[in-house]
């Protein structure tokens, strides 16, 4: 299957190496996208008669996603500022870190039980 032949899918794909930078990009220009779509539903919001429907509109602008995806950008960005309740995106990265860290530090702890579990038989281990 031809489209199975991505870095990360089953099949015999390669890494793409030296395309990292396109990510990036990505990532930036879904950013730039997110807060222009939140910024214009805010802007068209008193031109229609829900929230939804200026939604809708902004997506019919941009061309790309689903109105749920801008409702969810929406959300998030009203979360952010403070104006509703919820997990804001930067607690939601150090929940993420934390997560990584701790799980890194597990690690780190098994291997070092292991290690020490091996030393002390070493040491209880007559030698001659």
């Amino acid at each position: 299957m031809p489209w199975m032949n991505r870095p990360g899918m089953s099949g015999d794909s390669v890494a793409w190496e030296g395309w990292g930078h396109v990510s990036e990009f990505v990532e930036e220009v879904s950013a730039e996208l997110r807060e222009r779509a939140v910024r214009m539903v805010a802007e068209v919001r008193g031109q229609h008669e829900t929230e939804w429907a200026a939604m809708c509109a902004v997506l019919f602008f941009h061309g790309a996603g689903t109105t749920e995806t801008v409702r969810k950008w929406v959300r998030q960005a009203e979360i952010d500022d403070g104006s509703r309740p919820g997990v804001s995106t930067e607690e939601s990265a150090e929940l993420k870190r934390l997560k990584r860290e701790n799980a890194e530090l597990k690690r780190a702890n098994a291997i070092l039980k292991t290690a020490s579990a091996f030393f002390a038989a070493e040491l209880d281990r007559p030698h001659h």
